[in-house]
């Protein structure tokens, strides 16, 4: 069941009327059968992953428990290791296993070994990397004393299945949502208001947005070797936006329909495509993402302290493993390598720029300099980018290749125009992007919200109603249409 699903406009307003109007201490109950329901509406079969997930970190996290009260710190590591092993192998069999089978017949040719590459027909749950991250920082978390074992085996069963964060996160804490589970929430109208018009900013970058420029996209990268010049920067561009608003939207239905249940899910974007370099944007893309690989892989590998060298590899090692936890392809590790590849010249360049900066006097704080600063940011993003979304190397490359071919012929005749998108359509995706931009760029989302908010009550439902028909009437939905799935549910 996806967020933009008819079934999920029915789903949400019955799980949160339910929810308010049952007895706290039973809540849980409800929010974990609606969880489940979510969640198999996929196939039923992704409850006996999540199930198993849920019960080997649930296990462990109390053995771990009883083993640092008896101070047995050899046989606390051994049950993190063994838990570890095991969901993180699932993992490794369930999205991995046919790369490891063609870079292993791969590497055997190279030895002059025909060997074929066996492919493995096997069920890939939907968010399974999310969840097993979010269930994985409990464990850790128990590990080092930072939170104590949840001995309520149903609460913590919510805990990693929660239906809002299950598909594509935001990645919670386990301390902070164990705790909100917890809480006694009560119906509250400003907040309700605030998380539904969050949740319908988020619609408008899914629905109008993303999955208009997506047709344009699919394409271009669908045949790569045809187009050129214009139709291969055009499609990059909008690939950068598609992404972002299908990503951001998500996270913006998430958030603000867990504000409406009275849930705090974390920040996901701030703002990312301001950012005046690679290093800030990690900060603001994928937040909680960033924020799991710094505190789970990036400090223990010693983060920055420790020699340069040090320094640079565990840079390129966790933006390596960032990549290949996006997906099971070359692609995506060239991607994530790509990013920490950008940050170490930056770090290895910062003191040289810096003299630079100062012999030709260039005012760092100047408006013209964030500018370009945010430019070249959004160009290196850009680039990146196109190892994600496309499907090999091979056509990777042939983008790249086609950046570089112009075509002036393509601003006359009319073809950008036969990518998918006519010129209404593209003018409506344009503004789109424009709308996306000045949201970011004028204020927070949370101020905007609050604004409306201070609107007169029919101003206020005149905006509403607007908005609603904005999506009817822009939306990309309809039996022409396949909506799109959110893109990172598929990781």
């Amino acid at each position: 069941m996806s967020f933009d699903s008819f079934g999920f406009f029915l789903f949400f307003p019955v799980v949160a009327i339910a929810y308010f109007m049952i007895a706290h201490r039973y809540r849980w109950i409800w929010l974990l059968t609606a969880s489940y329901f979510f969640y198999m509406c996929f196939n039923p079969w992704y409850a006996v992953f999540l199930g198993a997930t849920t019960l080997t970190t649930y296990a462990a996290g109390l053995l771990i428990g009883k083993a640092d009260e008896s101070r047995d710190a050899r046989t606390k590591k051994m049950w993190v290791v063994l838990c570890l092993i095991v969901n993180l192998g699932i993992l490794l069999v369930f999205k991995y296993l046919n790369l490891f089978s063609e870079l292993y017949a791969q590497t055997a040719s190279l030895f002059g070994f025909a060997v074929p590459a066996v492919r493995f027909d096997l069920l890939l749950p939907v968010g399974i990397s999310f969840y097993t991250f979010q269930a994985v920082s409990y464990l850790i978390d128990v590990y080092r004393g930072d939170t104590k074992p949840e001995r309520h085996l149903g609460k913590y069963a919510l805990f990693v299945s929660f239906f809002l964060q299950i598909v594509s996160g935001p990645i919670g804490k386990s301390k902070d949502m164990l705790r909100e589970f917890d809480e006694v929430h009560t119906f509250d109208d400003t907040r309700a208001k605030k998380g539904l018009l969050l949740m319908l900013w988020g619609y408008f970058q899914k629905m109008v947005v993303a999955d208009r420029l997506g047709l344009l996209v699919d394409t271009v990268y669908g045949s790569p070797q045809k187009y050129r010049g214009p139709a291969s920067l055009l499609a990059t561009v909008f690939y950068a936006f598609q992404i972002y608003c299908d990503f951001s939207g998500y996270s913006d239905i998430a958030i603000g329909a867990g504000q409406v249940l009275g849930f705090r899910l974390p920040t996901n974007f701030n703002r990312p495509y301001f950012s005046r370099s690679v290093k800030e944007f990690w900060r603001r893309w994928h937040i909680s993402l960033s924020s799991w690989f710094r505190d789970y892989l990036y400090i223990p590998l010693g983060g920055n302290r420790c020699s340069a060298f040090r320094h640079c590899l565990n840079i390129l090692i966790v933006f390596a493993v960032c990549g290949f936890w996006h997906g099971a392809s070359v692609t995506f590790f060239v991607w994530g390598l790509l990013h920490g590849v950008y940050q170490v010249i930056g770090l290895l360049t910062g003191g040289f720029r810096s003299r630079v900066r100062a012999r030709l006097g260039i005012r760092t704080g100047s408006a013209p300099f964030r500018v370009l600063q945010a430019a070249a940011t959004f160009l290196l993003v850009a680039f990146a980018w196109i190892f994600f979304r496309a499907g090999t190397l091979a056509d990777a490359s042939t983008v790249i290749g086609g950046l570089f071919r112009f075509d002036p012929s393509a601003l006359r005749d009319g073809s950008l125009f036969r990518l998918g998108l006519d010129p209404a359509e593209m003018a409506v995706g344009v503004l789109g992007i424009l709308a996306v931009l000045a949201v970011d760029l004028l204020g927070r989302k949370k101020n905007l919200i609050r604004s409306v908010l201070n609107f007169r009550t029919p101003a206020r439902w005149l905006f509403y109603i607007t908005a609603v028909m904005v999506l009817v009437i822009f939306g990309i939905y309809g039996s022409q249409y396949n909506a799109q799935q959110f893109i990172y549910s598929q990781f």
